[in-house]
């Protein structure tokens, strides 16, 4: 059996999206630091990948990188950080959280560094566990509302009153899907419910969970005559709303009840799990749910009577709101409020039935939802398209995948854009996505699905207008975002080291003595069979060959340096070549390693988009960082406008003869 050094499980609401790249960001930094790792993803189709007791057993440490409930207890004894899947999307941020867990057993300064470090986040961990607690509602109750709102929305291809037997477009198929996608709607809230109540008080809740669930729908039934409580009577449901309030009384009454019963004989274990806790957790949360029914009717309505407030102050308020909202974290939390929001108020349109205000603006509300999630994918594809030269081919290529993303109504493609540079192109993709939003209300478009993107654009009442508001939305955006990124290019082009003239470069080698620089790159430093399959691959093998030739004492501090400069902005260059440069205090004499790959390192900026063959690395010690770090790199840019100097060091496969060249530029 196969062991790891780190095991780690990933899962968010929709299963969609963020758990894979979660897990794909955790594998990547695992790999940077010659771990092992194996992950374990819970998605839409179940778990994947699912850990054994013996990979369990055999672990250093364990991330738990969850929106949802992914059994965390069975890693109780082990190193463990748990957060949620937002902290995990990036290669950086995983590797910390590999690092915080791998420190929680190893040295204790390290973990007490850790701790320090992530102090305010451990203080947001109980409203972490509400969060993850809800998510694993929310995600078990959206496949209902999918299924069930893209059916009964296809049941209107007959005829929006097909499936009326008195109505002249009757239709039984008709009916019948109706019929199936309204029951599934209407289990919705009692999932949600016993979904949140199994995170918190695993089996034993659901059955509580799904009653709490029921009596939201259906409110306390009163009969209309006598005025008193009657199980033949009606009620008025107060919704999700209701649901949640349920879900989480479901699961902390199992947890009293576990302690309430804790004193009964081992025996009985049985007896407690099919008779005590159903039983007990039953009456006590329906007698709750029944007596808060009331005041929580009357908070579902104000909610419900504030969204509709909204439209009455015109499209463009509700669609700002709803707009930034779904582009804020594209798929996070907000977005999840927005999208939730969504599909109750769709949820009540489809049981208020077409023609209805209520239908009326659920739909319209729906469709706006969509259409902001639709937009911020789409707005990358169009910025990688029309500024293609200003994009890394990584970048363009996920670009280009965003259109079916976007297409299909998944936001998260969006995200590895964002995170790069938060400001301004957060603040972009919520405009793009407010003006789908605005007007989408504004040309009334009705969408009775909650979910598919353009798949349902069928069943979608002025779809037409509704697409043409999302591409103006993304074109909008998109324009805003090349923009940005021509200027952040045209910046870096300029922040680049240029030619000098030939006066200027005969007085800067007088004012350098030539032994300052005649040695700085060693045949042994100098390696040319290469094969990188990322930028930060290549740099990590600098940053430790660098350790290995005594060049510098810490190979973290040199790869933190490293990517600190590339931050600032790329040190790729044009044809193939990189000078990235390094100033720490752990470099200990100044030098300069070279790499050559061949085949190309993608995924590393450059100013033509090329990918990167041969890297000269500078690296500076920290008190030479305004010295011999500028003279040492304008001399290497100067030697890369030479035509001779970049065919010399890219065609040969000689170190020597490489390091004989860079060395002659140098003096």
């Amino acid at each position: 059996m196969a062991k790891f050094d780190i095991i780690a499980a990933t899962g968010c609401p929709t299963g969609i999206a963020h758990t894979f790249m979660a897990k794909e960001a955790l594998e990547k930094a695992a790999a940077e630091r010659g771990l092992t790792i194996k992950v374990e993803t819970h998605g839409q189709v179940g778990v994947e990948n699912e850990l054994t007791k013996s990979e369990i057993a055999g672990a250093k440490a364990v991330v738990v990188a969850a929106d949802k409930d992914v059994q965390a207890e069975r890693f109780a004894g082990k190193p463990m950080v748990s957060v949620g899947v937002s902290k995990a999307l990036s290669v950086e941020a995983a590797g910390k959280l590999i690092d915080r867990a791998l420190a929680a057993k190893g040295d204790n300064t390290v973990a007490a560094a850790a701790d320090v470090e992530d102090e305010a986040e451990e203080k947001e961990s109980i409203g972490h566990v509400i969060y993850k607690h809800l998510m694993n509602g929310v995600s078990h109750m959206l496949v209902f509302v999918v299924a069930g709102g893209v059916l009964t929305a296809v049941s209107f291809l007959w005829g929006i009153t097909s499936f009326d037997s008195t109505a002249a477009d009757y239709n039984s198929f008709a009916a019948m899907l109706k019929i199936i996608g309204g029951i599934a709607m209407n289990l919705m809230v009692p999932v949600l419910s016993a979904y949140i109540a199994e995170s918190i008080g695993k089996r034993p809740a659901l059955v509580p969970g799904f009653v709490a669930g029921m009596i939201a729908i259906q409110g306390l039934p009163v009969n209309a005559e006598t005025g008193m409580i009657d199980a033949g009577g009606a009620g008025v449901g107060f919704g999700f709303l209701g649901g949640i309030v349920g879900g989480f009384l479901a699961g902390y009454v199992i947890l009293l009840l576990e302690k309430v019963f804790a004193g009964l004989p081992k025996n009985l274990d049985g007896l407690k799990a099919i008779f005590l806790y159903p039983l007990f957790s039953t009456a006590i949360v329906g007698l709750v749910m029944l007596g808060i029914s009331g005041p929580m009717a009357a908070i579902n309505t104000a909610m419900m009577d504030f969204l509709k407030s909204l439209s009455a102050s015109g499209a463009v308020v509700l669609g700002l709101a709803i707009g930034c909202m779904c582009a804020f974290d594209m798929g996070g939390p907000v977005n999840k409020a927005a999208y939730v929001t969504g599909t109750a108020m769709l949820t009540e349109a489809l049981a208020a039935g077409v023609g209805t205000d209520t239908y009326n603006f659920g739909t319209n509300f729906m469709a706006a939802v969509s259409a902001a999630c639709i937009v911020p994918p789409l707005i990358t594809t169009f910025a990688v398209v029309v500024g293609k030269k200003y994009f890394s081919q990584e970048d363009h290529d996920a670009g280009i995948v965003n259109l079916i993303l976007g297409c299909t109504h998944i936001t998260e493609g969006a995200i590895p854009f964002m995170t790069k540079n938060i400001w301004p192109v957060m603040p972009i993709m919520m405009l793009g996505s407010s003006i789908a939003s605005i007007l989408t209300i504004l040309f009334n478009v009705h969408d009775p699905a909650p979910h598919g993107g353009f798949l349902v654009l069928p069943v979608v009442e002025n779809g037409p207008l509704w697409v043409l508001a999302i591409l103006i939305g993304a074109v909008v955006g998109g324009i805003l975002f090349v923009a940005f990124k021509k200027y952040d290019f045209e910046k870096n082009q300029k922040a680049a080291p240029v030619a000098k003239p030939v006066e200027a470069s005969k007085a800067a080698a007088v004012e350098a003595p030539k032994a300052e620089a005649a040695d700085f790159v060693k045949v042994e430093n100098v390696f040319v069979a290469e094969d990188f399959a990322s930028r930060d691959e290549a740099l990590s093998f600098v940053s430790n060959q660098a350790v290995k030739a005594g060049i510098a004492s810490d190979a973290d501090a040199v790869m933190n340096a490293f990517l600190a400069r590339e931050a600032e902005g790329t040190t790729g260059m044009m044809e193939g070549f990189a000078i990235p440069h390094a100033k720490s205090d752990a470099i200990t004499e100044a030098a300069v390693i070279v790499v050559k790959d061949e085949s190309g390192v993608t995924g590393w900026d450059t100013m033509d988009g090329a990918p990167v063959n041969v890297a000269i690395a500078l690296l500076i010690p920290g008190a030479q960082a305004g010295t011999t770090h500028l003279k040492i790199l304008s001399k290497v840019a100067e030697a890369l406008m030479d035509e001779d100097f970049r065919a010399t060091v890219k065609g040969s496969t000689d170190a020597a003869e490489i390091a004989k060249t860079i060395n002659a530029r140098l003096v």
